[in-house]
């Protein structure tokens, strides 16, 4: 398939913010990405048949109330979970950034070790252990994954900024063995040179530095950080001194790869 042909589907609704970022990086690398409101998909108006990536992007959905994501997934939930459902099984990308990867985890559908769609959550994103909204940029090494979607991505240490409240990965130890097994990890939180380590380079306090994961089929994808911050290089904090970085771009570039190569 090429690229110009690939439809993308940015999900919002009441509170999210990161739409317009996430937009143009798909606009960039020459998909046609389009908005898509919640309320579009729960009556219907929308067939999701007609997109190749769903991306949930980052915000404060439903104002974070009752637990970041949960008021998005549960109207999801409601309406439509078996088309998600289908949408995975057919091979296309999913992909939850921030409060998107929240989204996904309150949904069931990560970390999906076993089955594709879980009817109660496997995991959680709890409060940070810092007891406070963590907003900087930080490391992450992209791991030796079975995540499809990151097949072009080299495995390297990347700085990528976050903004959270709620990150901190929480699962059980079994699923966490699955999750290793499986190579389900796709990004995790390292220091400056590479070293997995505690807080502040794993910001939330994340088990085993988890920044980001991937399901069981490797098509669905949910990370912390905010690739579709650092699509540019002139967003890098070092972009004056060095001329900075676009770890963004390369995420975004091997998503849509993916779905060129599968289509």
């Amino acid at each position: 398939m090429d690229k110009n042909d690939i439809r993308v589907a940015i999900v919002r609704m009441e509170g999210t913010n990161c739409e317009d970022e996430t937009y143009v990086s798909f606009k960039n690398l020459g998909t046609k990405p389009e908005y898509v409101h919640l309320k579009l998909l729960e009556n219907r108006k929308v067939n999701l048949d007609d997109y190749h990536i769903l991306v949930f992007p980052g915000g404060f959905s439903g104002g974070d109330y009752v637990r970041a994501g949960a008021i998005f997934a549960s109207r999801m939930k409601g309406t439509v979970s078996r088309d998600l459902f289908n949408f995975i099984e057919s091979g296309r990308a999913i992909v939850g950034i921030c409060n998107g990867f929240q989204v996904l985890i309150e949904l069931g559908f990560l970390p999906g070790t076993e089955t594709l769609w879980s009817e109660k959550p496997q995991a959680a994103l709890a409060p940070n252990i810092s007891n406070r909204f963590e907003c900087r940029w930080i490391y992450v090494k992209k791991e030796n994954t079975s995540c499809k979607l990151l097949n072009s991505m080299d495995e390297e240490i990347v700085a990528l900024p976050i903004a959270h409240a709620e990150g901190r990965v929480v699962l059980e130890n079994k699923i966490l063995d699955e999750m290793i097994e499986n190579k389900q990890i796709a990004f995790r939180y390292v220091d400056k040179n590479g070293n997995y380590a505690g807080y502040p380079w794993n910001p939330n306090g994340s088990i085993y530095n988890i920044a980001g994961m991937c399901n069981s089929m490797g098509n669905v994808l949910g990370l912390m950080p905010h690739p579709e911050r650092a699509f540019f290089r002139y967003q890098h904090p070092e972009y004056l001194r060095n001329g900075g970085d676009d770890p963004g771009r390369r995420i975004f570039k091997s998503i849509v790869n993916y779905i060129e190569k599968k289509f």
